[in-house]
């Protein structure tokens, strides 16, 4: 089995807060409201919830990969 990753670019966040609603056990907001990545090392029971937060993701602030963590 694969492993999951997710990052986030703070550069593209626009605040909305969906990505946090659809898997607050992996994404938050830090205190300007921009997405933090709480574990980038997705469990296999969230990944589906993980990408439904990157479709969510008005400005696809949300990368996915599958395989070794991309630095």
């Amino acid at each position: 089995m694969t492993a999951v990753w997710v990052s986030a670019d703070q550069e593209r966040c626009i605040s909305g807060g969906r990505c946090m609603a659809a898997t607050s056990e992996v994404f938050d907001q830090d205190e300007d409201g921009l997405v933090v990545v709480l574990t980038p090392q997705v469990a296999p029971e969230l990944e589906d919830r993980v990408r439904k937060a990157a479709y969510l993701c008005p400005s696809r602030a949300i990368r996915i990969g599958d395989g070794p963590l991309e630095g």
